[in-house]
């Protein structure tokens, strides 16, 4: 596939919102979602990716929310496990990828696979690090690819500045960083419970679990059997240089408050329409343990140059 060889541009990249990340009640998803095809969005991700067992929506369900996410006029796209550990989500995971009405995100190498040279989208759980990846994925229908959240502005420059033709790059951008995934539990072991008996424990922290050092300092935040840092990752302050970069779209984690207000913020900035360090200011009050940004700059991730932990 040739490459890309046209100079980056400060064209003003789509706004996406990535899949629920919690375990919420049935009809908080299917309100939350209604809520967002008001808002300036462009794409929504939709599925589960973090445990089999949240299974109040069905296959079935988010294809009907991605039918009407369509007819809405914005893009869905069908999300995918990010870590596979038995026959039966292999199996789940080969429905998700046979229905080719829509976009699927692999979030799991086992899903290409499945996609049999379809087009998707690798999620920031891929391990995409380099052209090679880039591009051998590329070659099996590649059309977007997340970069891995604890990958910086030196990479991206790296990935984008020769890029194959047609794939885009999408950024995520605002939310709590997944970090990592395991095959325990760690909602369900903070309460003594095993995995296969973990009651749905996780479905009493919308927002997962914090998790804080013994001076009282929010350190990680505990999603079931994924880690997630404490504090939310904001790129908007650099909204400047991610532009000059070619990144295509930005990603905003959905969270139990304010993803509304959130979209609304950075569409306004998007559009001019509000400063980058105004609209920090504004992230700043839906982000309670405070913000990041020190991946993207090439240090520690909890490193925050445009917003410190709020007293």
């Amino acid at each position: 596939m040739p490459m890309d060889s046209s100079p980056s541009s400060n064209r003003r990249p789509r706004l996406s919102l990535g899949p629920i990340l919690y375990y919420w009640p049935r009809e908080r998803v299917l309100d939350f979602y209604a809520e967002m095809l008001e808002t300036p969005v462009d794409v929504i991700y939709l599925g589960e990716t973090i445990c089999s067992k949240r299974r109040l929506l069905r296959p079935e369900d988010y294809w009907e929310l991605a039918e009407r996410i369509a007819a809405s006029g914005k893009e869905p796209v069908i999300s995918t496990l990010a870590l596979i550990e038995s026959e039966g989500e292999l199996k789940t995971l080969q429905r998700q990828c046979a229905d080719e009405r829509f976009l699927v995100e692999a979030n799991d190498l086992a899903a290409l696979e499945f996609l049999e040279g379809r087009a998707f989208v690798a999620g920031h759980s891929i391990n995409l690090y380099n052209q090679r990846t880039l591009s051998f994925l590329a070659e099996r229908g590649l059309e977007r690819w997340v970069l891995p959240v604890e990958l910086g502005r030196e990479t991206a420059a790296d990935l984008l500045g020769s890029r194959p033709s047609g794939v885009e790059c999408e950024l995520f951008a605002f939310g709590r960083l997944p970090l990592a995934y395991s095959a325990r539990c760690f909602t369900a072991y903070n309460r003594n419970l095993g995995k296969d008996d973990c009651q749905f424990c996780c479905g009493d922290y919308p927002d997962g679990l914090l998790v804080s050092t013994q001076e009282d300092t929010p350190f990680l935040n505990l999603n079931g059997i994924q880690t997630q840092s404490a504090t939310t990752h904001n790129l908007l302050p650099m909204l400047d240089e991610v532009m000059r970069l070619g990144v295509d779209l930005l990603r905003i984690s959905p969270q139990s408050r304010h993803s509304a207000a959130i979209v609304e913020v950075f569409a306004d900035c998007l559009t001019g329409d509000l400063e980058p360090a105004e609209a920090t200011a504004r992230l700043r009050s839906y982000a309670p343990s405070g913000l990041c940004d020190g991946y993207w700059r090439g240090q520690a991730g909890i490193a925050a140059e445009t917003g410190a932990r709020r007293d």
